[in-house]
Order: structure tokens, then sequence, then C-alpha cells
């Protein structure tokens, strides 16, 4: 039995496939990244999943991308565990944008890949390997044009009294706005970035609202200018896109990536289904 998993910050999504690419069970977890979370928090979200818990002995294989694993460091914290949890597999770990590649790339084919969803990444893969040219420092340092940033946005504008009152009252009725609430979750309660990404859902439901047209325009220029023109052939290769942001903010998207001179390829939400075909044919 082989398990894959493509884990961001939110939620993890977890398919486990036999030897033939048959589909065995599918199953969902809080996400498992690694910079926000210690080994106890860890076995305790695959614990609450009786899927995984019941078959852990089971699994001959674990394949894992996950956000948090762009480093040596975290890539080995991580595949510890699981290796002490699922005691007979061969266990791999990778950084999320991996998944995103097998999943929007044909093979061998030269592409920049993003992922926009809690958080934000961007590489380039020349067919066979993956370059980075940024390394991330996280949440509270990065993640440009991400859900955590759209929320962080949206909080500074309501609490700076920026936000037109119109679109402040909305916001009121769709989240607890008290300081104390935003507080505890952001400096007492783990995945604070999941927490932020939460409130994407208000921007993009709003998107409309000049606010919001601004803070989402802007952000995705930022993103262009700081992580997909650090590669010189940016405008000679397809920008795939994956993430939640980059799907319900595809046309915007396809905006920016147009004004810009940049060939928008492949946008999905995830690339958990796309893996099956990747690790199927890759035995």
């Amino acid at each position: 039995m082989k398990l894959l998993v493509d884990s961001g910050s939110t939620k993890a999504d977890w398919i486990s496939i036999d030897e033939s690419g048959k589909v065995l069970f599918t199953t969902q977890t809080l996400g498992l990244n690694p910079e926000v979370l210690g080994k106890e928090e860890v076995i305790s979200r695959l614990e609450d999943k009786f899927d995984i818990s019941h078959n852990k002995k089971n699994v001959s294989h674990l394949y894992f991308y996950g956000a948090g694993c762009g480093t040596e460091r975290m890539k080995n914290f991580l595949a510890d565990i699981f290796q002490e949890y699922f005691t007979n597999a061969i266990i791999s770990v990778h950084e999320d944008t991996y998944a995103a590649v097998y999943a929007t790339t044909p093979k061998n084919e030269k592409a920049i890949v993003c992922i926009l969803g809690t958080g934000s990444n961007c590489s380039y893969f020349d067919g066979k390997v993956l370059h980075q040219k940024v390394q991330s420092l996280g949440y509270i340092a990065m993640d440009d044009c991400s859900g955590n940033q759209f929320g962080r946005h949206l909080i500074r504008g309501y609490y700076f009294n920026k936000m037109p009152k119109d679109l402040a009252e909305a916001f009121e009725k769709a989240h607890n706005l008290e300081a104390d609430v935003i507080k505890h979750h952001l400096y007492k309660e783990a995945n604070p970035n999941a927490y932020l990404a939460t409130f994407a859902k208000f921007l993009i439901q709003h998107k409309e609202h000049e606010f919001c047209k601004k803070i989402i325009y802007s952000s995705m220029q930022d993103f262009v200018d700081f992580y997909i023109t650090q590669y010189e052939n940016c405008k000679e290769v397809p920008v795939h896109f994956i993430g939640s942001i980059a799907f319900y903010l595809r046309e915007e998207l396809k905006e920016v990536m147009d004004k810009n001179g940049l060939h928008l390829g492949n946008v999905l939400r995830r690339p958990i289904d796309g893996l099956i075909q990747y690790h199927s044919l890759n035995k």
C-alpha cells in the first residue's frame, strides 16, 4: 500500500493506492507543516483519522509533499516522525512544490510552477530538477499573494480604519473580529498562518469591491515581481499554478500575467489527483 499526501498548512489530502494504482481510500487531516507544528501535534493529527491509524503497519511507501518542507532540517524532522509511525514504510518527504510540478507539468517539459494557497511559493522545473531562487522565510516575512497574506491585509485594513464602512460591516458579520479573539488565534493557537488564510474567502467573495480589488491586483503584481521574474526565461515557458487562491482568482491572475507578458499555464485547485497518475506510472 502506498500513501500519497499533499499537505498545506490548512489541510492535507491523503490517498492510498495499491501497486496497480487503484484507490483504496481517501481521507483528509489538518495540515502537517513542520515549521509550525511539533512532534506531538503531528502524531495527534495522524491518530485522529481511522483510515490512517488503522493501516499504519500496512503502508509500504509514504510519499509526502508538504508546505514547510523546503529545508533539509524540516524534511528530516518530519521524515523521522513518519518513520516512527509508519514502521514498515519507505519514507519520502518533499516540499509541496514537487507535488505541484508532477500534477501540472508534462514529463520532461520546462515550466515555472507556483503555489498560491494558504502560503505561496515559486520554482523553476527544467524538466528533471527543481530550482528555487527564493528561499521562503515563512508567512511572517514572505508568502506574497497567499491566503494568509490576504487575511493580514484585511485585518490591518479593518483595524487601521482604512476599510470602507460598507465592507467593514460585512466583515464584522462574517468573522469574529474582537481583538482578544484574533490575538489568541495568532499567538496562542497552532497554525496562525492557516487562521489568517480563513479570511481570504471574504476577500474572494467581495473581489469586485475596490478595496479588495486593490489588494488582489497589487499582491499578484508583487508575486510576479518578487518571485516569477527571478527566472530569466520566465516569458519563454508556461507558468503553472496550484492552490485555492490561484484557482478562485484565476481570471484576475490571467489579467496580471498577460499584462506582464507571461504565459499562464495550468491552474489547479489541488494536485493530489495528478499524483495518483504520476506514482502509478513511476513505480
